[in-house]
């Protein structure tokens, strides 16, 4: 793909994203403040990008295994265009959360879509590090989980109905998607991003220095962004409930 194609189908991206989130504002949804209506639309988004693009990834890593053998010079449309879309969603994203959302909320998430864009813009320039860019986006299939439970916090369905205050139970939905949301992050972010750090170190010679350098820093920070996610999420829904359980008792 050319470059102008390629310009084409990033600025495409970020079109039809942005014209998805203004579709999602006429959508039903619970009542929501002006801030957190945002936050709905903006999920919303961000759950069909990830259902799109880890779906994709998973798809062409199964039917093209032999992709793995050789992250760097394995190249096809479908590579190129799967990335070219996910970049556009990022700068969508990017933008977005700047014009709407203070930076000391937003910072960590622009920071980690400031790595992507670059790397991604990389490997769609050079069309090198195709591979690599497809086997990073199985993040997203984690990513599907924890939007959908940022949704069920959003609408308030976090508790079952009729939950006594002082000791409120999560709901079987909200549990179902708190466990695929900490499982598939284990798998998908944690294990994937060792994995591409394993074979950077060990094709470390068949790269450009400055290659090199972005895909050890971009791992490093996104590894480390994993792992404090993680955290969060644990605390938030394993170590929380398990306190409140027992204090019930």
């Amino acid at each position: 793909m050319e470059l102008r194609s390629t310009l084409l189908v990033v600025g495409g991206s970020v079109c039809s994203f942005k014209l998805l989130n203004t579709i999602v504002r006429f959508l039903p949804k619970p009542e929501l403040e002006r801030k957190k209506a945002w936050r709905w639309r903006n999920i919303n988004t961000s759950l069909a990008h990830s259902s799109l693009t880890g779906s994709l990834a998973f798809l062409c890593l199964q039917r093209h295994p032999h992709l793995v053998k050789d992250l760097i010079s394995s190249y096809s449309l479908t590579y190129h265009s799967l990335v070219a879309v996910s970049t556009g969603y990022f700068i969508y994203d990017f933008l977005d959360n700047v014009l709407n959302q203070s930076f000391k909320k937003s910072w960590e998430l622009l920071i980690h879509h400031s790595v992507v864009v670059s790397c991604f813009s990389l490997a769609l320039t050079s069309h090198l590090y195709l591979g690599l860019a497809v086997v990073s986006l199985l993040l997203e299939i984690n990513s599907v989980f924890l939007h959908i439970r940022q949704l069920l916090l959003l609408s308030g369905r976090r508790n079952r109905p009729g939950a006594e205050t002082t000791s409120p139970r999560p709901s079987v939905t909200y549990r179902l998607a708190s466990w695929l949301n900490l499982g598939t992050l284990l798998v998908f972010r944690v294990c994937t991003m060792g994995w591409i750090t394993r074979w950077l170190a060990a094709h470390s010679d068949r790269m450009p220095r400055y290659a090199l350098m972005m895909g050890i820093t971009g791992t490093s920070l996104i590894s480390t962004m994993n792992i404090g996610l993680f955290y969060r999420l644990l605390k938030a829904d394993v170590l929380t409930n398990a306190h409140s359980t027992s204090k019930s008792h």
